[in-house]
């Protein structure tokens, strides 16, 4: 029987992808900050509860990889997926990593990539400004290869982007919510393909 089959979880199509949520507690995970993590009903659900950011991060690092995730907006506010990240020891702040942005308000950018010391790299095209689904599961599969970065959003290419200045070669991968006190969300089916190990 395959993991995925012995999880209840759907597998991305293809060889060599890794659950990183049992959907059972946060195993493989750390939390960052002093916003709220928990698990329910099989999904990771990440709640304001200060007006700070707060992060949930893989134990592991990751260099080049391909994730899938679903996602869900269950109220206003801004998160994202981090990659390559590093935070300053005992706070949350990130010192280091990009982001695959996530803000279900139409016209925010979902899928485009943000850097902490940059700021915006790449934005969707604005015809691609409405595959967000409010109030819905949303299907991320996520690429970075290299300083190559590519971003689907429910079967949609949003971004392709190569980095022409990338800063840091591995990290942690990352799940947000954004300062402000407005975060709530949710997370399930996250898997990986790491490119580094074959």
């Amino acid at each position: 029987m395959t993991l995925a089959a012995q999880s209840g979880r759907p597998k991305p199509p293809g060889e060599d992808w890794m659950s990183l949520f049992n959907g059972k507690d946060l195993s493989g995970w750390v939390e960052i900050g002093h916003e709220k993590w928990l698990v329910e009903d099989a999904t990771i659900h990440g709640l304001a509860i200060t007006r700070e950011y707060g992060y949930l991060r893989t134990v592991k690092n990751y260099k080049d990889f391909h994730l899938s995730l679903k996602f869900k907006c269950d109220a206003d506010g801004n998160s994202g997926v981090f990659f390559h990240a590093e935070f300053k020891p005992g706070t949350a702040d990130v010192t280091q990593g990009p982001q695959f942005e996530i803000d279900c308000t139409i016209g925010l950018h979902t899928a485009g990539i943000y850097d902490v010391g940059r700021q915006w790299l790449v934005w969707p095209a604005p015809e691609n400004e409405t595959v967000v689904r409010q109030n819905e599961w949303n299907e991320y599969l996520l690429k970075v290869e290299g300083n190559r970065y590519v971003a689907r959003l429910n079967g949609i290419l949003m971004v392709d982007y190569t980095d022409p200045k990338p800063f840091g070669s591995d990290g942690a991968i990352a799940l947000q919510l954004h300062s402000g006190g407005h975060g709530n969300m949710r997370f399930r089916d996250i898997w990986i393909r790491d490119l580094s190990t074959r």
